[in-house]
């Protein structure tokens, strides 16, 4: 092999292993450690066009995503809870480099400055952009919550790929308290809780700019959590379900209950969410 050849290998090499999009979670050791046990859930894995996130920032991964290029919002973003230690809100808005151009970098990058370095680029073909959710009637609504992390991991969750149109009653009330409630939970039981949530897309619910359906509204809105003592092992979990409406009701429910919930969504089998349904 020439010496040009044996620099572009190991040049792909390094791309591949810092990418921020991935062909699966299981090619990323320091993604997969979002999922419990490493194990990546069959929920979401036909969602067609869908690409693998491993939320980078600060150089390094905070989270996970299952992102739905085709409806512009998440699948799920997989995570595990860190008590806050307090730090602003993020002021920008992130988007996905890679989801523009495979070559672009690994991080995650205000869309107003990846659109200043990248003049004449279209960014939004597969994610939703910033100005979708302006003057929308809906809130950009975090799905992988900030306050369930520290900075910089906070900052992180302020990426377009992990967030939804949500209804703004739903998202500063009844399942704003959720979030809360489940923060205090994992605070006084768990030693380590793994969380996944997630979003259900409407068949036709949009937010339209210009004529084009730009973000999918999605119907519902979910979790479902892990809970884990200081030795690792399971001994509390839940979930929970809202409609994204003003409804402003989040439905708990257990670990096989969301299996039955979300099963009424699709034709593929649920299977588990977490390894063996968070059992002891």
């Amino acid at each position: 092999m020439g010496t040009s050849a044996i620099v572009c290998a190991l040049l792909s090499l390094v791309l591949w292993v810092y990418a921020d999009v991935v062909e699966r979670f299981e090619d990323e050791p320091e993604c997969l450690e979002f999922f419990y046990k490493e194990k990546v859930p069959v929920w979401g894995e036909a969602t067609p066009d869908a690409a693998r996130l491993c939320q980078r920032f600060a150089n390094r991964y905070h989270f996970a995503t299952l992102y739905d290029t085709k409806h512009r919002i998440a699948v799920y973003s997989a995570y595990y809870f860190q008590p806050s230690n307090g730090g602003g809100r993020e002021r920008r808005w992130f988007v996905e480099p890679q989801l523009v151009n495979s070559s672009l970098q690994s991080e995650m990058k205000d869309g107003y400055w990846l659109g200043k370095d990248n003049p004449g680029v279209y960014l939004g073909e597969k994610q939703a952009l910033n100005e979708d959710y302006t003057h929308s009637g809906f809130d950009r609504g975090h799905l992988n919550p900030n306050g369930h992390h520290p900075v910089p991991s906070r900052n992180a969750t302020f990426t377009l790929t992990n967030v939804i149109p949500q209804n703004p009653k739903l998202n500063q009330n009844s399942w704003r308290i959720h979030e809360s409630q489940l923060t205090d939970l994992f605070r006084a039981n768990c030693s380590k809780a793994f969380v996944l949530v997630g979003a259900v897309p409407s068949a036709d619910h949009w937010i339209v700019k210009n004529g084009v359906k730009r973000v999918n509204i999605p119907d519902r809105i979910w979790n479902a959590w892990c809970c884990l003592d200081n030795n690792g092992h399971p001994i509390q979990s839940g979930a929970a379900a809202a409609r994204n409406t003003e409804e402003n009701k989040v439905e708990k429910m257990t670990l096989d209950e969301m299996g039955e919930y979300l099963q009424q969504f699709s034709n593929q089998p649920v299977g588990a969410l977490f390894y063996n349904d968070c059992r002891p």
